[in-house]
């Protein structure tokens, strides 16, 4: 495939490469208008911030320096070795890896010598220290984290600081952090610290072109933000993952640029069969007897539905947060992308198609609104960041109890209704699953559901007066409008977007029979939100035994009429790691099609392979990428329920871990619930920045590098027995009647 010699190098990667060919005229003129567009879009900083950033970076490595020469001469050790002592400050995430943007936090590690303990030196001197600089603001110091981090601002510029204590009496300038030598007689606090430095440095020593890298994983982080997916927290992937899986495909396409970057990125993972990994280099069993990622010994790791392998040893899974419902959304969005990308080459579409904003407000008809408030800006930042690290679980636990009968889309960004200072909201689209007939109507209770996931968040330790939560469902024509971009709902659609244009085709061309057999089908290209709750396609959720209901009051209804009027066309969203395609499941964007195919793609419906691998070189591609899924690591299955288990078990065993503490009442609502202790963790997911939603994660997260489970633990934790949540298949006339509260 355009193999040249002079092109010639060492393969990188577990594989050899699928193609040598080099970019077309065309593609280097598509990837000049992709920077042009990266760069319109803002995602370069300017000369200025990156000289200020610099010289934040150099001021904090003065202090560090200052700070360990303090304590060592507090500690009583000889002027000579005072004189000798150092640390260093390194950098990792987006900043590290040249991708960051304007105004983005830069994610730094400070390596300390032996005698410069953690609790007592790091969140104890240190933090006096930077108290008392001027330039040092939002100071929040997060010692009891699985990855301990100081976070503030230094002259303006977003830190997280975490702190490495290494072996050595003195921590030399030139010290090289790549070596595994490193993580010798190091606890595992330091380890985790120390690995978000290897990790990113080892990707750029994967990769074949760190240019053409850097281009393209600034697009493929601009895409999943607006498509909603951007967020390791909520479920998806964040920093760490987009970059492994960008490196991935350079790799695979050494001599491409990032025009054909793009495209073979969603080319190959809307091929690709999860569970099987993705590694940038074979995994290494080192020689200091750290556990690594392997399903073949460690049973927790076969519950992994998406595994993205870090390369730096330790070996470990960076994206465990994944679930069977992320999954689903995701492998939607890859197929959307390589059909915009093949509907490019054929000149059908542009690149502000492919960055169109994910419509999650019109997604769906019914969504969960999780409010939470404090007094201060200073306890609803600790507040959210709590919340936002327990979201996760309110998904997993609704799709579990209910039977993966009431699918769950997290939104991975807050918003904030201006009007109400220190207050912020998460959102939650709801929809019943597809592909299922159901005779009559389905009632969800989840009051439980909730009220667990409500003690689970308020067993904060950290928890002041004023720090209150609230869930309630609210139907779409109830959705506050300050999630919208300038406070203002919008009646419809501005302009005809690349999903609707593709839910309209589908519907043209696949519901004819819908449209002959009721007199309102016409109406649905908008959803009725009044559609009559006595309908047989109702759901009603009640998601609180305090009594939270919408403001129209009445019972919480999911009408589900127009939407699934042709559910029994779809396929069962179940991941089957077996099929190289994607399932379709259905969305109100999607209309629940599995076999839709765009239309000014694919205007004879066939097959999207035989169109789009009209060469001989896109087949051998696909036989090449088919043949890379074949490693050592696939003889497993992942289980998605499994996984929700020992994720819920994790939770439990995190409270449970200081369950002796003092506890704190807690108010909220009405009702009194005791707080036990726990370990507090803060995390925040980027929101797509198409919809208003606040903050902008640009850095990668610490989160995504570590195991679900500390080191020692081997195998799954026994499941324990909970509480069934009630789950009713009912006639609606019964109910209707009553009022739920």
């Amino acid at each position: 495939m355009g193999y040249n010699g002079q092109q010639q190098q060492q393969r990188l990667g577990i594989t050899d490469p699928i193609s040598l060919g080099g970019p077309t005229e065309y593609d280097l003129i598509k990837t000049c208008e992709l920077e042009k567009y990266l760069q319109d879009a803002g995602l370069y900083e300017s000369r200025e911030e990156a000289v200020s950033r610099e010289e934040v970076l150099g001021r904090l490595d003065q202090i560090v320096k200052n700070w360990v020469k303090v304590i060592s001469r507090a500690k009583g050790l000889n002027e000579q070795l005072v004189h000798e002592a150092n640390a260093k400050i390194f950098t990792s995430g987006s900043y590290r890896l040249g991708v960051h943007g304007p105004g983005a936090d830069i994610d730094t590690l400070c390596v300390g010598p032996r005698h410069a303990t953690r609790d007592e030196d790091f969140f104890g001197e240190l933090y006096r220290m930077l108290s008392e600089m001027p330039e040092v603001t939002e100071l929040h110091p997060v010692p009891d984290a699985y990855v301990p981090v100081m976070k503030f601002k230094l002259n303006g510029i977003s830190i997280d600081l975490l702190y490495a204590k290494l072996s050595l009496w003195v921590v030399p300038e030139d010290l090289d952090i790549s070596q595994d030598s490193i993580l010798q007689s190091t606890d595992e606090q330091t380890v985790r610290s120390l690995n978000g430095c290897r990790v990113t440095d080892q990707i750029l020593r994967l990769v074949p072109n760190i240019h053409n890298f850097r281009t393209t994983l600034r697009c493929m982080r601009l895409w999943a933000k607006l498509r909603g997916v951007y967020s390791n927290v909520a479920g998806f992937l964040g920093g760490i993952n987009w970059a492994l899986l960008v490196a991935r495909i350079c790799q695979l396409y050494p001599n491409a640029v990032p025009n054909m970057l793009v495209s073979r990125f969603f080319r190959v993972y809307n091929q690709w069969r999860w569970p099987n990994p993705v590694m940038l280099c074979p995994i290494e069993e080192g020689s200091l007897g750290l556990q690594i990622w392997d399903p073949r010994r460690n049973p927790k790791d076969r519950f992994h539905l998406m595994p993205i392998i870090t390369p730096a040893y330790p070996c470990m899974n960076s994206s465990y947060n994944v679930s069977s419902n992320t999954l689903r959304i995701m492998k939607e969005e890859f197929r959307r992308g390589y059909e915009i990308c093949e509907a490019m080459e054929a000149n059908k579409a542009e690149w502000d198609t492919l960055f169109e904003p994910y419509s999650f407000f019109d997604a769906y008809k019914n969504f969960l609104q999780i409010d939470i408030c404090a007094e201060n800006a200073d306890d609803l930042r600790k507040w959210k960041g709590w919340v936002a690290s327990r979201l996760r679980q309110l998904t997993l636990k609704i799709e579990k109890y209910t039977g993966n009968m009431l699918q769950c889309h997290p939104h991975p960004g807050d918003f904030q209704d201006k009007s109400r200072p220190f207050h912020c909201s998460y959102f939650m689209g709801l929809q019943r699953k597809q592909g299922v007939n159901v005779s009559g109507s389905e009632q969800f209770d989840i009051r439980l559901t909730v009220e667990e996931f409500k003690h689970s968040v308020n067993v904060y330790t950290s928890w002041k007066p004023g720090m209150e939560i609230r869930v309630t469902h609210v139907r779409r024509k109830n959705v506050p409008p300050f999630v919208f971009p300038g406070g203002v709902r919008s009646s419809r659609p501005s302009k005809l977007t690349w999903d609707s244009k593709r839910a309209l085709e589908t519907k043209v061309s696949g519901s004819c029979e819908a449209e002959n057999s009721d007199s309102h089908g016409r109406k649905r290209k908008r959803i009725d939100d009044d559609a009559d709750i006595n309908s047989g396609n109702a759901i009603t959720v009640v998601p609180s035994s305090s009594g939270e209901i919408n403001e129209d009051g009445g019972s919480h209804s999911m009408n589900f009429d127009d939407t699934n009027s042709i559910a029994g066309k779809v396929k069962d969203s179940v991941i089957d790691s077996s099929r190289s395609s994607t399932n379709f499941t259905d969305t109100s964007l999607k209309n629940g099609v599995d076999d839709a195919l765009v239309g000014g793609c694919n205007p004879d419906n066939k097959d999207p392979f035989s169109i789009a691998d009209s060469s001989s070189s896109k087949e051998a591609e696909k036989l090449a990428i088919e043949k890379i899924m074949s490693g050592p690591y696939v003889s497993h299955q992942a289980l998605p329920r499994e996984l929700e288990e020992l994720a819920d078990e994790f939770e439990h065993g995190n409270q449970a871990k200081n369950s002796g503490a003092n506890n704190k009442g807690c108010t909220i609502e009405g009702s009194a619930e005791n707080a036990a202790a726990a370990v507090p963790e803060t995390s925040n997911g980027g929101p797509p920045s198409g919809l208003k939603a606040n903050g902008s994660s640009e850095e990668l997260e610490v989160e995504e590098l570590m195991a679900p489970f500390p080191n020692g633990i081997t195998s799954a934790p026994p499941t324990q027995q909970k509480p069934l949540i009630r789950l009713n298949f009912t006639s609606l006339g019964k109910t209707a009647t009553s009022k739920t509260t």
